[in-house]
């Protein structure tokens, strides 16, 4: 007998291929055997997906520094890993625009202006999610870089390794997060605000684990990320006003009327969507 994937010569009783480690398939594909193996992929705790989901919670140092250290069988790779997250964001998005379009409301910001800014925030990003992610991970990766500047432990291309890992991580967490939350008819406006803090706080969580950090060591780094960040903000609600009042003319009132939290909203849209 050979296998079926390398051709390699196997023998009666091996059940994976010394060559190339696929598994031997000896029975007819069935519906009850499709899935048993369905269930094996995706349900089994030994699982490298639920496993690399579930270390990054509890050993975020463990799988990001053992695929920079280049050990790289245990868990998901980064890139797979990243383009999971996209998929699910995007089944996330088609669930609550088919199922539960109530819930795009952000209403829960002070002015009309303000939500719909956030609704438009929300549909752009919806529209080219994928394309967001890919653009702003290494944006991340740079601004941590330069916080970790004297820190010559990671490189920048490392550090695009972690934030692919810690954004991918944030990206499932909010897809569950939010289809429940369209389940129990929670509006996505009420739930960007809790996120937004999860990211922070997972962010830094990963960023302690990795450079080995004191509670006050990376209290001081977070706070500079999440400057540079609001810095970063601000220039963005310009350049976006200067845009608007160049080829929209008439927006004084507009924005005189915008509520600072509806732009926060929007930001931390672009990141968990």
């Amino acid at each position: 007998m050979n296998c079926k994937n390398c051709q390699a010569e196997l023998k009666s009783d091996d059940d994976y291929c010394n060559i190339c480690g696929a598994k031997v398939i000896r029975n007819r594909l069935t519906i009850r055997n499709l899935f048993e193996n369905f269930s094996e992929q995706f349900f089994n705790y030994d699982n490298k997906f639920l496993q690399t989901f579930i270390d990054l919670f509890k050993r975020p140092e463990l799988v990001i520094g053992s695929y920079i250290s280049g050990t790289r069988k245990k868990y998901v790779n980064v890139i797979s890993y990243f383009a999971i997250a996209i998929t699910l964001s995007g089944l996330q998005i088609y669930i609550i625009n088919k199922f539960f379009p109530e819930t795009i409301d952000f209403s829960i910001f002070s002015t009309e202006e303000s939500a719909a800014l956030s609704k438009n925030a929300y549909q752009f990003s919806s529209e080219y999610q994928s394309l967001i992610m890919m653009f702003t991970a290494p944006i991340y990766a740079l601004i941590s870089r330069i916080i970790f500047l004297k820190n010559k432990k990671y490189n920048y291309s490392e550090h695009l390794v972690i934030f692919m890992y810690i954004m991918a991580q944030i990206s499932i967490v909010s897809v569950f997060l939010q289809v429940f939350s369209g389940f129990l008819g929670i509006s996505i406006g009420s739930a960007s605000i809790p996120l937004f803090v999860f990211q922070i706080i997972y962010s830094a969580y990963c960023l302690k684990k990795l450079y080995d950090l004191s509670f006050k060591g990376i209290l001081l780094k977070t706070l500079l990320l999440f400057l540079i960040l609001f810095i970063i903000l601000i220039l963005y609600i310009i350049l976006f006003v200067i845009y608007v009042k160049v080829f929209h003319g008439g927006i004084q009132e507009f924005y005189e009327s915008q509520n600072p939290l509806g732009y926060i909203a929007s930001f931390s849209i672009n990141w968990t969507s």
